[in-house]
């Protein structure tokens, strides 16, 4: 795996902070070992060229990664951003972007603290800038990141296999007593498929139980520049949004945004965002000079219309929970009532009433006074 140390940069941050240049490693490239959770075949990204030296990475489903990034290959080095969700798919987006450039990464950005873009951190010496907000920083080391979020999404993938091992006997035992030579090449088929998705789940925990949240070792609190060669990198923090720390990766020359999930074509998740907030912050967002969003879920897209269906939707979700809590009704039975059909237009994977529970949770507590 090539991660040589960074050379001298000039970075211009409103703190004015500039990064030292550093010296190579004692130890060659191409030598670390991959990290538990790394058995898998096949590339595990596929990445798309949106314009000239600037991909758009995402994950082709043989390994576990979480998030979609970005590959910005520089005159001298690669600027990844997001290190995704375990060290074992961090490792495999450096390995693997070695077909497109032998230039080395020398810089890493985290758009957000949540475990799926920022949870690979590890796996990159102290000489690599992996930079953040400073909220993204204190979110990770002091295992915030492991939340509520994780929970939700990884917290039950040990049960999960349990019930997928108890079930598999069943599977075995469905090819043996088939009727006849269909049946069986059918019910075989189906176990191949099970017993696959089985083997991707339990790599996708050895994965995880190997991690060790560590946060960015360069931070900024609004806004970083870095020239590298022809090209300008601005890092830009405009206000709190899908977390209290999201930072987008502005390419002005190329007119490139990453956004990590502050913006993707869907509806992001909520839980831990600031709904009030992040409409003003998408309004920053929206004035930037950009022709491609590349979003950490979801393909990019040109449509800057989708910023104002983005704040119509959580400007009404606000105010129809701020309603019901001011009623006194459980987050839960909230979530059941809301009825944001009238979105659909816009987002056709809406329905039918109802929205996820744990965005008007987090509503509520922000109405309640969390933080």
């Amino acid at each position: 795996m090539r991660i040589p140390p960074a050379s001298a940069s000039t970075i211009t941050l409103t703190a004015l902070l500039v990064l030292a240049a550093c010296q190579a490693a004692d130890e060659p490239s191409g030598t670390a070992a991959p990290p538990p959770g790394s058995d898998f075949t096949g590339p595990a990204f596929d990445f798309e060229e949106v314009v000239p030296g600037v991909y758009h990475a995402r994950g082709t489903g043989s390994l576990s990664v979480g998030s979609h990034g970005a590959v910005i290959v520089n005159d001298d080095d690669v600027l990844l951003v997001e290190s995704h969700i375990s060290p074992a798919a961090a490792y495999a987006v450096v390995e693997e972007i070695e077909a497109l450039t032998e230039k080395p990464v020398r810089y890493v950005v985290n758009t957000h603290y949540h475990f799926d873009h920022a949870h690979g951190n590890q796996i990159y010496p102290d000489d690599v800038h992996v930079i953040g907000h400073e909220v993204t920083r204190e979110m990770l080391e002091s295992g915030a990141s492991m939340g509520r979020s994780y929970e939700l999404f990884v917290g039950r993938l040990p049960d999960q296999i349990a019930v997928m091992e108890g079930a598999l006997e069943e599977l075995r035992g469905s090819v043996d007593e088939a009727e006849d030579e269909a049946a069986r090449e059918e019910a075989a088929e189906m176990l191949a498929a099970f017993e696959s998705r089985l083997a991707y789940m339990r790599n996708y925990l050895a994965g995880q139980d190997s991690l060790v949240p560590k946060g960015p070792n360069t931070t900024l609190s609004e806004r970083m520049t870095l020239f590298r060669g022809d090209r300008e990198i601005r890092i830009l923090f405009f206000g709190r949004g899908h977390t209290g720390g999201d930072v987008v990766v502005h390419l002005p020359q190329e007119r490139v945004i990453v956004t990590g999930d502050l913006l993707i074509p869907g509806l992001p998740y909520m839980g831990d965002g600031y709904l009030a907030e992040w409409v003003e912050t998408l309004e920053h967002v929206k004035a930037l000079d950009f022709d491609w969003v590349l979003p950490g879920h979801g393909n990019p897209f040109q449509d800057r219309e989708r910023i104002t269906y983005l704040q119509d939707y959580m400007r009404d979700l606000q105010a129809r929970a701020a309603a019901l809590h001011a009623q006194g009704m459980p987050y839960e039975e909230a979530a059941a009532q809301i009825d944001m059909t009238d979105h659909a237009e816009h987002y056709p994977q809406i329905r039918f009433p109802g929205v996820p529970a744990v965005a008007v949770q987090r509503v509520f507590e922000l109405l309640d006074g969390g933080s």
